[in-house]
């Protein structure tokens, strides 16, 4: 059975600091992708980062700059550092898993999310 849990998320302030972690089960990720999104209260869930079974990154434009994720792959493990917080990025985030080596179309598997709040 395939799991994904993350863990990390928490209270901060605006222009302060994150890191999330995804810790994987269940199969082997390194030879595919994996990825983040988030949904806000009110709002459709959204990509916001994604990494490829070689590491190649993308970002979504409302983080570049401010996000970086990166994996462990002896520890089938992914991490997002988010810095330079702003209250939008309140939201809960989500891990996820591709059967792709590239993050493009829609996820296969979904970790339960952890929640993010910035206070302004």
């Amino acid at each position: 059975q395939v799991q994904l849990v993350e863990s990390g998320g928490g209270l901060v302030q605006a222009g302060g600091s994150l890191r999330l972690s995804c810790a994987g089960s269940g199969r082997t990720f390194s030879t595919t992708a994996m990825g983040w999104f988030r949904q806000a209260p009110g709002k459709q869930r959204e990509f916001v980062a994604g990494i490829s079974s070689t590491g190649i990154t993308n970002y979504a434009d409302s983080v570049k700059g401010r996000f970086t994720t990166a994996r462990d792959y002896a520890k089938n493990t992914m991490y997002l550092q988010m810095n330079s917080l702003e209250p939008e990025d309140t939201a809960v985030y989500y891990c996820t898993s591709y059967v792709w080596a590239r993050p493009q179309g829609s996820p296969t598997w979904w970790g339960q999310g952890t929640q993010v709040t910035v206070s302004s």
